[in-house]
Parts: structure tokens; sequence; C-alpha cells
């Protein structure tokens, strides 16, 4: 049994485990390490529990998610109507700076644009509106003010490496110039790397992340 093989069955596994996914409708292929999902979903937040389900199995490289999102029953919202909605779940989000967060929907496809003080307030945005019915998508276009102390934002990051419990901090490499923070390294899976990301965009005022992390290949297992 090849790699990809190996990978292919793994990500069927956790997709089938995954609360919320319909696994049979998801179609999984594997090319030297690149995933491939397939099929159709009922909202874009299964999409993303799909996607991100493929990333958390070693040795996965890359997704490719051609997961098409089927909007069930008629009664699917306006895109005016969306947008309400999406202004209405922003303003009753705590975690949301209020007034700072500009939302436009075209074709059931919401753009949020702003500018906030935090990630968490960029990332807490873009998690509410994802879950209203009807949405096919979110671009999430929210800046984040810089105000960063780059000592500080690099102690910060390498510390909050070191507490993580999926990661070895040894094998991310930070670096902080201004506003931006560069990683480079080597981690066992996507979701390490996307873990690694997340922990640099919670610095304090962190305006940008250059994510260089290579995911290794995984190791073939003995026959």
């Amino acid at each position: 049994m090849t790699q990809d093989t190996h990978i292919r069955d793994d990500v069927q596994r956790e997709l089938f485990y995954t609360p919320g996914l319909n696994a049979a409708r998801i179609g999984v292929s594997v090319e030297n390490g690149i995933v491939t999902l397939s099929g159709s979903i009922d909202s874009y937040e299964q999409k993303l529990a799909a996607l991100r389900a493929a990333e958390r199995i070693a040795g996965v490289r890359a997704v490719a998610c051609g997961l098409e999102v089927r909007l069930p029953g008629p009664h699917v919202l306006t895109d005016s109507g969306l947008a309400q909605a999406a202004a209405n779940v922003l303003a009753w989000n705590s975690a949301v700076a209020p007034d700072r967060i500009r939302v436009r929907v075209e074709n059931a496809w919401i753009t949020l644009e702003g500018t906030v003080d935090w990630e968490y307030q960029k990332d807490a945005a873009a998690g509410a509106v994802v879950e209203l019915s009807g949405v096919k998508g979110v671009d999430n276009l929210v800046n984040v003010n810089p105000s960063l102390d780059a000592d500080g934002a690099k102690q910060y990051i390498e510390s909050a490496l070191r507490r993580s419990p999926t990661i070895e901090d040894r094998d991310v490499l930070v670096e902080v110039n201004n506003d931006k923070v560069v990683l480079h390294g080597q981690v066992r899976s996507i979701a390490q790397r996307d873990e690694a990301e997340k922990i640099a965009w919670a610095a304090p005022g962190v305006a940008d992340v250059a994510n260089h992390i290579l995911v290794a290949e995984a190791v073939s297992p003995s026959r």
C-alpha cells in the first residue's frame, strides 16, 4: 500500500468522525501528499470543517478543496437579507469591535472590511458570519491595526510555541520585522503549521504573518 493510499484512508476516517459531515458525499483523492476533496455539502461551515479535517492528517502537504456548497430548501436569504443578518450577528458579538467592520454581500459571498486592534477580533468577525444559513463563502479583508513591539512580540510568540502541546517549538524559528512576523522551520502536519501561524497572529498588533514552515513528508509505515 502506497503512502498516498494511507493518507487517503486516514482523511476518509477523519471526515467520517467529524461532527456534522456526511463523509459519504465527499470524495478524497491523494497524489504526492496533495489531497483533493470533491462533492457537495450543505453549508460553507461544513466546507471549512472538511478542509480542516484533511489538514489534521500527518503527511498532507496541501489540500485542494473542490467541494461545492449546495444550499438546501427554498428559504435562502437574498443578498440584502444576508447582509442584514451579518450586520446583526456582528453587532451582537461581544468579541467584535462595534462599528469597525463593514459588510458586503454578492451572490451569497460575504466580504468583511475594516480595521480592528487584535487578530482575535478579525477571526471572531469571520466566525460569526460563516455560520449564517445561505453563506457560500467569506473573504475576511479586515486589517489589524499595527502597534507592535518587535522584541516583545518575538518573546510572546516563542513562549506560546513552547506552551503548545502539538508543536515542537525547536522546529519553528521566529523573525519579527516591524509589524511583520516570519515563521520558518518544519512540522509534521498542516494543522501544526496552521497552529504556529495562529500563535503568531495572537501577538498584540501583528499586521502580517509570512508562514514559510514546511510540512515534512510522512514516513511510510512498516509493512
